[in-house]
């Protein structure tokens, strides 16, 4: 447990499922007071519930991170009931439908970026005027591998992983001074909605830890980068891919192979 954290205001995006629910349960575990946000409601309660009924401190906090009304309601209720936000993670995001560049158009464009990038943005806005009056706090943003090296089938998502990087380290710059640190992670392979035994081998294989991380793997790091233990770090991207990309060799990630694009003659 990180005594820094006990008592602190958390609020994790897209939590209902996956890496923002390990991400919460965490904090939580850790004594801290969470708010779990996502788009369904009866995700969120579920999670509150568990959270809640295991001796943790959760909220619901349903929002569309894309949605800047929305998101202005699910920060007012937060500081209403807690009166401060010392922690944002900037988790929610959507990857699918896994479009060809061919195969896309602007509405499916504009709706990946508005969740993941602009989602981001929106949240982090209000938050950190939050955190400058008090003084200080955390934010963490969730980036990807596809931030600098593609995937097929992924242009939009790899896009919004891109920007969300250098939103990272501008973000970081502006509010250093006052007191808000803001950090990324970047996942690896992450097993978050419950591959097969096959597809976890076929992925796995080429990851030099030879395994697919699981979402409970990306909680350490989110964690760390909370606490004040990582008092003096902000504008930084902490990778947890069990050593993907650092290797010369490509790891199974693309889902789409060429095999599966357009053919011209379609066009």
């Amino acid at each position: 447990m990180h005594e820094s954290l006990v008592d602190k205001v958390v609020i994790v995006t897209g939590s209902a499922n996956g890496i923002g629910k390990a991400i919460a349960e965490r904090f939580a575990g850790c004594g801290a007071k969470v708010a779990i946000n996502d788009v369904d409601d009866e995700s969120v309660a579920a999670v509150v519930a568990a959270i809640n009924d295991s001796g943790g401190q959760a909220m619901p906090a349903v929002a569309d991170v894309s949605d800047s009304s929305a998101v202005q309601v699910m920060v007012d209720a937060v500081m209403a009931e807690h009166g401060r936000v010392d922690v944002l993670v900037n988790n929610a995001g959507i990857i699918s439908p896994m479009l060809h560049f061919f195969e896309a158009d602007e509405a499916w464009w504009r709706r990946i970026i508005d969740v993941n990038l602009t989602g981001h943005f929106l949240c982090s806005h209000p938050i950190a005027r939050i955190m400058a009056k008090q003084g200080g706090g955390a934010i963490i943003n969730m980036s990807s591998g596809g931030a600098t090296q593609a995937h097929r089938s992924f242009t939009a998502y790899d896009a919004t992983k891109g920007g969300i990087e250098a939103l990272t380290r501008a973000m970081a710059l502006d509010l250093g001074p006052y007191g808000i640190r803001v950090n990324a992670l970047m996942p690896g392979s992450i097993d978050s909605t419950g591959l097969t035994d096959e597809e976890l081998v076929y992925r796995g294989e080429n990851i030099p830890l030879g395994k697919v991380g699981r979402s409970y793997d990306m909680t350490g790091a989110a964690i760390f980068l909370a606490s004040d233990d990582a008092s003096y770090i902000t504008g930084d991207i902490i990778k947890v891919d069990g050593g993907m990309t650092a290797q010369q060799r490509s790891a199974t990630v693309d889902i789409k192979p060429p095999s599966e694009f357009p053919n011209v003659e379609d066009l």
